[in-house]
């Protein structure tokens, strides 16, 4: 087995190095050729997860203003592209899922922050009647409205939690392989512990989704829609009003529905966004490019600072969602973060681990 594994790696090298000296470099420009390591694994991958071999990359993402599908935001905080190494790890091939996530509750019990009441300490002069346990769901309003407000889209449910994503009447029985959402951060990071792994940081994320490719706006290429293809579970219709779910999923897909990038990895763009280990903050990309050299495996920064929120600390989020779209949130685009508050769960979040070497 660890010879099949050995081989099938050095095949899937071999492809992604002839797909970058046949493919012309993305329309979108700053990128240099990615540089692949070509050492293989030291053992055989664990079970559900894929090698990733690391190298040397552009992290980071053009003005996809202009570019088909690339949205009215400019993601000034994924600027400058700058140049990133990390070492080889693996990383599990799928979002974690609800039958997975399960089989950690089993096991030890725990009570994920949004199944918590909420402390009063962290929301002083909130009604004690208001401080009970629940978790953001996605309502859409009744009509147009403005989408300059995501709070207007945004509803706090009581009683939403993993096991009841949208709110108390709704149940995951029956979507064993749905990821598992409603979790945050600490939830996530307990999880991988549990299961002998970690959170990606967001070069790692960033460099798996790129499967190798250089500068590519998707994880499988430049064309949202290859040959008329959906492939990633995203919003299509008017937001947040109505989604057509022409793709087959008006909400999230059970994990595999789409082709994987060329390193096993399904679901890099879409379905639920994805935390990682690292704090945001709106300048990490300016703080190294400035250091004048490729950084390697950063851990991102200490601290958290959003200037939109600046009492907010925030985490970083990667991939996007079912709930993105041009009109919106085009972060469904291979190198756009995300960010989010932590201790917070949503109806759109879920996580996916890596372990080390």
């Amino acid at each position: 087995m660890v010879l099949l594994a050995a081989a099938f790696l050095a095949v899937a090298v071999a492809m992604i190095l002839d797909r970058r000296s046949s493919t012309p470099q993305a329309k979108v420009g700053g990128f240099q050729e990615t540089e692949v390591e070509s050492y293989p694994a030291s053992q055989e991958s664990p079970e559900g997860m894929a090698w990733i071999p690391g190298g040397e990359f552009s992290m980071g993402c053009a003005d996809p203003r202009g570019q088909p599908f690339g949205g009215p935001d400019p993601m000034r905080d994924a600027r400058p592209i700058h140049r990133v190494h990390v070492d080889g790890f693996w990383m599990d091939r799928t979002e974690v899922t609800n039958a997975r996530f399960a089989e950690f509750v089993a096991a030890t019990g725990y009570i994920t922050v949004a199944e918590r009441p909420p402390k009063p300490e962290d929301f002083p002069g909130a009604p004690p009647e208001n401080l009970v346990p629940g978790a953001l769901v996605f309502t859409p309003p009744e009509g147009p409205v403005p989408l300059t407000n995501h709070y207007v889209w945004w509803n706090y449910v009581p009683g939403a939690d993993w096991r009841h994503p949208r709110g108390p009447d709704s149940s995951i029985a029956g979507h064993d392989d749905d990821p598992v959402v409603q979790i945050a951060h600490e939830d996530a990071a307990a999880f991988a512990v549990w299961s002998g792994k970690r959170l990606p940081t967001e070069a790692e994320w960033e460099c798996a989704s790129r499967g190798g490719l250089t500068g590519m706006l998707y994880p499988w290429g430049n064309e949202f829609r290859p040959s008329g293809r959906f492939m990633a579970n995203t919003w299509q219709g008017r937001f947040p009003l109505e989604n057509s779910a022409a793709d087959g999923y008006a909400g999230v897909a059970a994990v595999g529905s789409y082709p994987a990038n060329a390193y096993g990895l399904h679901d890099m763009s879409g379905n639920v966004w994805e935390w990682c280990s690292d704090w945001y903050r709106h300048d990490t990309y300016a703080t190294a490019h400035a250091a004048g050299k490729p950084e390697r495996n950063p851990l991102g920064p200490q601290e958290s600072f959003d200037p939109l929120e600046p009492h907010e600390k925030k985490r970083v989020l990667r991939g996007g969602s079912f709930l993105c779209t041009e009109e919106y949130c085009s972060r469904y685009i291979v190198g756009t973060r995300g960010k989010g508050e932590p201790s917070s769960g949503c109806n759109h979040i879920g996580f996916r681990c890596v372990k080390s070497r």
